[in-house]
């Protein structure tokens, strides 16, 4: 399996690079006729009507010419080799293309687009080893300014997923047994306080039981609706707390072990369907009004889960380092 395939489980595929991704755009465009030969292709009309960087149109141009699909003349631009090398000039910005080859990042600021493939490519480390993330690499993988990548680390440093070494290096720190333990001795301080706190909607809550109830007891849980269910609890009973600081360190915490989390079932571990039915008897404490004893469940389901998390740790250390780990991704 391929590295971009192996990134596929945790997120949408992506482009290679955006820039490539225009110039397929435009290849086809020019291989049905939209773009006849002769039309003058100008930076700044394509990258409006494109939705991307005049930089992104410009790599793409570059590109096509190089295959010889355009060739530059004695104005400004491109025109498109064909039968009639007489320049023309149309309004691109209006003019009828084909778009449909463009995925849902175009149009997005450059630190979203790749923000999710990145975040997933630095997930499947945790369970790995110490990497460092080297900006330069990054930059070139994706097509954009180390700027950029310094935004992108930077929000997942506040989930957790990187850390800046003593050199200002980043660096993805693997979660071993310790580190996992000490995360959820966070979660059993931190989430239980919350609840608390939290105002959580009661009629969700019951729905949320009754949907997690509904689950067969005999066939394993999809990762993506185990996903769901988990995540709809940590929201309503947790990140309901009024207290804001409190939201903001208790996920910043659950960040990094929810990826872990995803990592563990991409290697083909089941989802643990005791947890969910664990939600349930929280949910069933608070529907009771006894909130300690809530408090004393969620206690008991965490450590649950500590157990059932460090037990899978030790199923996978014995899988070796995949060799289709991101080029940017150095062993530290």
């Amino acid at each position: 399996m391929n590295r971009k395939a192996n990134v596929a489980i945790a997120s949408d595929p992506q482009p290679g690079t955006l820039f490539e991704a225009a110039a397929d755009l435009l290849r086809s465009n020019i291989a049905h006729g939209k773009l006849a030969s002769g039309v003058v292709l100008q930076e700044s009309a394509l990258s409006e009507r494109m939705s991307m960087s005049r930089a992104t149109v410009k790599r793409a141009l570059q590109l096509l010419a190089e295959e010889g699909v355009i060739r530059t003349f004695s104005g400004r631009g491109y025109i498109v080799k064909g039968t009639n090398d007489t320049p023309r000039r149309l309004d691109l910005r209006t003019l009828d293309l084909n778009l449909e080859g463009l995925d849902g990042t175009v149009g997005k600021p450059n630190w979203l687009r790749i923000q999710d493939t990145i975040k997933s490519e630095l997930s499947r480390c945790l369970i790995f080893g110490r990497y460092r993330v080297v900006e330069s690499l990054v930059a070139q993988e994706f097509d954009v300014s180390r700027t950029v990548v310094r935004d992108v680390l930077s929000r997942l440093q506040e989930r957790g997923l990187v850390q800046k070494s003593t050199s200002s290096r980043w660096v993805v720190e693997p979660l071993t047994a310790q580190r996992i333990k000490d995360k959820f001795e966070l979660r059993m301080v931190l989430e239980v306080a919350a609840l608390y706190t939290s105002k959580a909607d009661a009629e969700a809550l019951a729905a949320l039981a009754r949907e997690i109830r509904a689950l067969p007891l005999q066939s394993p849980v999809k990762p993506e609706a185990w996903f769901d269910l988990d995540q709809r609890f940590f929201e309503l009973a947790i990140l309901s707390t009024p207290n804001e600081d409190l939201a903001r360190f208790v996920s910043a915490n659950h960040s990094a072990l929810r990826a872990l989390q995803t990592v563990l079932f991409s290697i083909g571990l089941p989802p643990d369907t005791q947890s969910l039915r664990e939600l349930c008897l929280v949910i069933d404490l608070l529907q009771a009004g006894t909130t300690t004893a809530a408090a004393g469940m969620l206690s008991t389901h965490l450590e649950n889960a500590l157990n059932r998390t460090i037990a899978q740790l030790k199923i996978v250390s014995v899988i070796n380092v995949p060799d289709d780990l991101a080029p940017y991704l150095v062993p530290a």
